[in-house]
């Protein structure tokens, strides 16, 4: 049974790896989300991810803990997408930023992570045919 889990040292929290996601990551959006991330070659696989609400949507803490913890729910049961047998090994760092005025349901948020999944997963197999800088993104 596959490891679905969400340790402290999964989640992106240093000061350093935030900035450098923020200033050198890709990024898109899928409804309702912005997603920036940032990929490179590594000897293990690992994966640290970030989880925002921010406040200029949401003013309540307590609908902002609820999209957070719908959030992480929906991460923590899909994140064996991004792993596949055939993969080398990288290091992802993941920032999934909730940029709606509207509280939408679990399926929804669950279906747009996984979109953002397969999309992450897809890209970083397209750059892996590409030589080994090609995980290094850069930005025009």
């Amino acid at each position: 049974m596959p490891d679905r889990s969400l340790p402290r040292t999964e989640r992106l929290r240093s000061l350093g790896a935030i900035r450098r996601l923020f200033e050198s990551g890709r990024s898109g959006f899928v409804f309702p989300f912005r997603y920036i991330w940032y990929a490179e070659p590594d000897t293990a696989h690992s994966v640290e991810v970030l989880f925002s609400v921010p406040k200029k949507f949401h003013k309540r803490a307590n609908k902002r803990n609820l999209l957070r913890r719908r959030t992480k729910e929906a991460y923590r049961l899909q994140k064996q997408l991004l792993i596949g047998p055939d993969d080398r090994p990288f290091a992802l760092d993941l920032a999934l930023i909730y940029s709606s005025k509207e509280i939408v349901p679990y399926k929804q948020i669950a279906h747009a992570v996984r979109k953002i999944l397969s999309a992450i997963r897809e890209q970083m197999q397209t750059d892996s045919r590409q030589p080994v800088d090609a995980f290094r993104s850069t930005r025009p």
